[in-house]
């Protein structure tokens, strides 16, 4: 199920849903780094945002951020033991994929496999579906 039970604040109102690791999932090593990070800016209960926007060679892009929580309508996945939440309209891009980390020389950083992108620029960072 990708998005399944709908949360709701104190106040009543709908405030996300969860989905689960088809959604998207972290590898082991994008979790340690995104946990580190969140201990970092002292947001150790944070969450992180994965967003495709507008840009890029090749028309989208991956954005990501470290938030506090969850927005208004956003799909939370925990993975890894992660909290990770996509907006609807990013979830469309990112179904299926995986978020790695890895610190080498040549290809350091955060990469998505998407198995949605039609075709990626040579940088890597922007993809078409």
């Amino acid at each position: 199920m990708l998005a399944g039970k709908t949360r709701r604040t104190e106040d009543g109102n709908a405030n996300w849903r969860t989905g689960d690791e088809r959604l998207v999932k972290l590898t082991q090593s994008a979790a340690g780094k995104v946990t580190s990070l969140l201990e970092r800016q002292g947001r150790p209960q944070g969450v992180l945002r994965v967003a495709v926007i507008g840009g890029g060679c090749s028309g989208l892009q991956y954005k990501m951020d470290l938030q506090d929580a969850p927005a208004n309508r956003d799909i939370l996945v925990e993975s890894q033991g992660v909290q990770v939440v996509v907006d609807p309209k990013s979830a469309l891009y990112v179904t299926g994929s995986e978020l790695d980390y890895s610190e080498s020389l040549e290809d350091a950083g955060f990469k998505v496999n998407n198995p949605n992108a039609a075709t990626t620029c040579s940088c890597g960072e922007s993809f078409s579906a």
